[in-house]
């Protein structure tokens, strides 16, 4: 028996697909042009979009890419561009060096 998946673990996945066909939109591709940069299926791309949340981390990452946004994506992970990130840096096996 799966357990399900918290609420604002499907919100924020959905909202993550509306992101997604909003940067191809934006971008002016297709789903196949974006589907093809990223080397998987259009299928595959047509779940991330429409936040199925069993699509592969993997797969978000290829489509970021093919979309010219996974910089974007990694600096907005990144702790150390916060204060409380910076504050405990030590606590890091890293340093920022951007």
């Amino acid at each position: 028996m799966a357990t399900e998946l918290p609420a604002v673990i499907l919100r924020s996945a959905r909202e993550i697909g509306e992101d997604v066909a909003g940067w191809r939109k934006i971008l002016g591709l297709t789903a196949e042009q974006v589907a093809d940069r990223a080397d998987i299926s259009r299928d595959t791309l047509r779940k991330l979009e429409h936040g199925d949340s069993t699509v592969s981390f993997h797969v978000v990452l290829r489509v970021a890419r093919a979309l010219g946004v996974l910089e974007k994506l990694t600096e907005a992970l990144d702790p150390l561009t916060t204060d409380l990130g910076r504050a405990r840096a030590s606590m890091l096996d890293r340093q920022r060096v951007r």
